[in-house]
């Protein structure tokens, strides 16, 4: 699926994959970290449900960000 390492967050999850009670949506943190001028690969077009974006560190190793939800 990708050529590289990847770094992925799935925000609404715990590292096994249950749901969590409370977390930030991913367009909230979308809006944070463009309000901070890092560069992010693609826009999230849509108001609500599934959702993903990528970023890439100083190193450039890929960050992504996917909620499934």
């Amino acid at each position: 699926m990708f050529e590289d390492n990847i770094l992925t967050f799935n925000p609404g999850y715990d590292q096994n994959g249950n749901t969590l009670q409370s977390f930030e949506y991913i367009r909230s943190i979308y809006k944070k970290i463009s309000a901070k001028g890092i560069v992010i690969d693609s826009k999230i077009e849509t108001k609500d449900g599934q959702a993903s974006f990528m970023i890439e560190d100083s190193d450039g190793n890929k960050i992504l960000f996917d909620q499934h939800f």
